[in-house]
């Protein structure tokens, strides 16, 4: 029965329960309301649902946090989200029921992203493979907003692996003697990049990351000093060795001194630089040599008594890596001890120079002089003193240079003024020198000397046009000497043939044939190189014929003609009787022949006669030229014009005996003519 009981009651209040709520609700009824963050004070956050007299309390008057206006919920705080997420009211109406309303606050994007700390420090190694992850650095939001990171700058070597996700990673091989460390600023913001949605708030915020490349230990030692180059990825420094000189029988104190510069290597992992040793790898199987094996220098143990040159291989590897090694040459030239320096042989030198000489001219030994100024070292080591190893240097000035054999050369134009430099001669075997001062004058513009005793540009320009004028009129003299040369020339020929013709009829037998007179005219104008050249008798009569172009050549009777003791054709020349003349003529063949035909050949000469001769009778015998086409030349080379109008003109008469006649000169008839005269052609 008490079970019975105890359900039915149970049973009774559950239907009342039900029965009070439902009344409850058809008195007073909302929806539970939300409410933005950041709200105003004493705004309404909802509005109650009641049945007209219903009187609305709280049930909980301590939480001050909202208040009754009627039937209005009101916000008597800022509400904000990141503190709690709602918050609970309780309703009594009509003292009678009560409920408990909820009130849900809702998120703003009110907080910016925060990183844990303003700086940070990462560390990689060189050489870490690409996209590697060096580490990551996030911010907070309050808001739960979801976060856009960007990386500054972008091209370093490193990037992010995500735009929302803040992985630092490799972009590109590092090296740590290229960049040892790299400095990135780190933005992200609670927003999309291009902004946040409806014109709403975006918060930022940033942190500075400095990233360590860390060096490795993979490079051998480097000789220094040498020449870097990268290969791929990896990077090398070639070392082009070292040199020296060493004395023949002679052992040095000390380290050698090399060139340029003491033997030395460095790790080529700077970071790491890891301990050197030193030692010989080849050439010193003689023992001559010592090499310092932390240091590198280089010392004797007994002279060298070899040839050089030497050629050491000293080994260079790490203490602790002995796979880590390089190797370089040590080149030692064996010479002969020198005992004394190369020395100039003046203890100052002085030189001058004009200011307009220009570069490249030499200065001069003395003023106003021409010859250049050379300066000279002596070595005392040498039989003679010339050291063929000398060469001469100009010390702290560009302004001059020297010349392997000594002479000084302008470098560079200069003003007026003394010039004080020093000058150097160097023994280029040994390197051993020594010193001069030179001082040189430089002249003002145009003047070659100074003191009075040179000569300005003006004199030298007026001496050059006096020895211009003078060697034109040489040039004019000599020309008109060669000109009245050539007139002679023609002339002095004509009279030689006159001579030689002369001469052959001498030679005949026979006399004189009285009333007989033949006249030559084959030698007026007859300028043929092929004719002989004999001398003129001084008692040959010259006078110059009337008649434009003529000349003629008169003999005495007395003197010229002997009694003919050979016939006429005898007395014509031949070709021995040209050895005077010209060379190309002599060449051709010249045949005298006695014809009745005129006959026009190259180098053909005849006699031939127009009607028959009587030998009795006085016949005179005319030499008529066949070179009318030569008349020209000449009167050219005789001068010409009016000079030889003023010439009186004759026929040049020789006179024949009978035997002349008889001997060559047999009468042939020519009917084409009736003339009286007997012509000799030359054809």
């Amino acid at each position: 029965m008490e079970k019975k009981f105890s359900l039915r009651s149970m049973l009774s209040f559950l239907l009342l329960f039900w029965l009070n709520k439902s009344h409850a609700q058809d008195i007073c009824s909302w929806t539970n309301p939300s409410v933005k963050e950041n709200n105003p004070v004493n705004v309404v956050v909802t509005t109650i649902t009641t049945s007209p007299g219903v009187i609305l309390q709280l049930t909980d008057p301590i939480n001050s946090n909202f208040s009754l206006s009627g039937s209005d919920v009101i916000a008597n705080i800022v509400l904000d989200y990141e503190e709690t997420k709602f918050q609970r009211v309780g309703i009594l109406c009509n003292m009678t029921f009560s409920q408990t309303m909820i009130i849900f606050i809702e998120n703003m994007n009110d907080n910016p992203p925060v990183f844990a700390q303003s700086q940070y420090s990462l560390s990689v190694k060189e050489l870490t493979p690409v996209d590697t992850s060096v580490g990551t650095i996030s911010a907070t939001d309050r808001d739960d907003d979801r976060l856009f990171y960007t990386l500054d700058p972008d091209k370093a070597g490193f990037k992010l692996r995500g735009i929302n996700t803040a992985d630092i990673m490799v972009q590109s091989v590092l090296d740590y003697d290229t960049v040892k460390s790299v400095s990135l600023t780190l933005y992200v913001q609670d927003t999309p990049p291009g902004g946040a949605p409806g014109g709403g708030l975006s918060f930022t915020a940033s942190a500075t990351i400095l990233v360590t490349i860390q060096d490795i230990d993979n490079r051998p030692p480097w000789f220094q000093p040498c020449t870097s180059t990268v290969v791929g990825t990896a990077k090398i420094c070639v070392s082009h060795g070292y040199s020296g000189q060493v004395n023949l029988t002679v052992q040095e104190v000390g380290a050698l001194s090399l060139q340029p510069g003491p033997v030395y290597a460095i790790d080529g992992d700077s970071g790491i630089n890891e301990e050197i040793t030193y030692s010989f790898l080849s050439g010193n199987e003689a023992g001559i040599f010592e090499i310092n094996a932390n240091s590198g220098n280089i010392t004797m143990k007994k002279p060298v008594d070899l040839p050089g040159p030497l050629v050491l291989t000293v080994l260079a590897m790490q203490q602790v890596d002995s796979d880590k090694f390089a190797t370089a040459t040590v080149t030692l030239e064996v010479v002969k001890k020198s005992l004394n320096l190369p020395m100039f042989t003046q203890p100052e030198y002085e030189g001058f120079i004009s200011e307009d000489a220009g570069q490249g001219s030499m200065v001069l030994a003395g003023r106003g002089s021409t010859t250049p100024l050379r300066v000279l070292a002596a070595d005392k080591d040498f039989a003679d003193g010339v050291n063929p190893d000398v060469r001469y240097e100009v010390l702290g000035t560009t302004d001059f240079s020297a010349t392997p054999q000594g002479f000084i050369l302008l470098a560079k134009d200069l003003s007026p003024g003394t010039v004080t430099i020093q000058l150097r001669a160097v023994d280029s075997s040994n390197e051993e020198s020594s010193t001069a001062p030179l001082v040189v004058e430089v002249t003002p513009e145009g003047v070659l000397g100074t003191g009075g005793d040179g000569y300005s540009v003006v004199d030298m320009v007026a001496l050059g046009v006096s020895l211009a004028v003078l060697l034109v009129i040489c040039m004019v003299v000599i020309g008109l000497l060669v000109l009245h040369l050539q007139k002679g020339k023609a002339a002095w020929r004509k009279l030689s043939e006159a001579s030689i013709f002369r001469s052959s009829l001498g030679a005949g037998s026979g006399g004189a044939k009285e009333g007989v007179q033949y006249t030559n005219e084959g030698f007026q104008k007859d300028d043929d190189a092929s004719s002989t050249g004999s001398h003129v008798p001084d008692e040959v009569d010259v006078r110059r014929g009337s008649g434009p172009g003529a000349r003629a050549v008169e003999l005495p009777q007395e003197e010229v003609v002997p009694r003919a003791s050979a016939p006429l054709h005898a007395l014509l020349p031949d070709s021995s009787s040209l050895d005077g003349s010209d060379p190309a003529d002599s060449e051709r063949e010249v045949k005298p022949i006695l014809t009745k035909e005129r006959r026009v050949e190259e180098g053909y000469k005849s006699v031939w006669f127009k009607e028959d001769i009587d030998p009795n009778a006085k016949e005179e015998v005319v030499i008529i030229p066949n070179n009318a086409d030569r008349d020209g030349d000449d009167e050219e080379s005789l001068g010409g014009g009016e000079e030889e109008d003023d010439l009186p003109r004759s026929t040049p008469k020789v006179f024949f005996t009978n035997a002349d006649v008889d001997s060559g000169l047999e009468g042939q008839s020519n009917q084409e003519s009736d003339d009286d005269e007997i012509q000799i052609s030359d054809l």
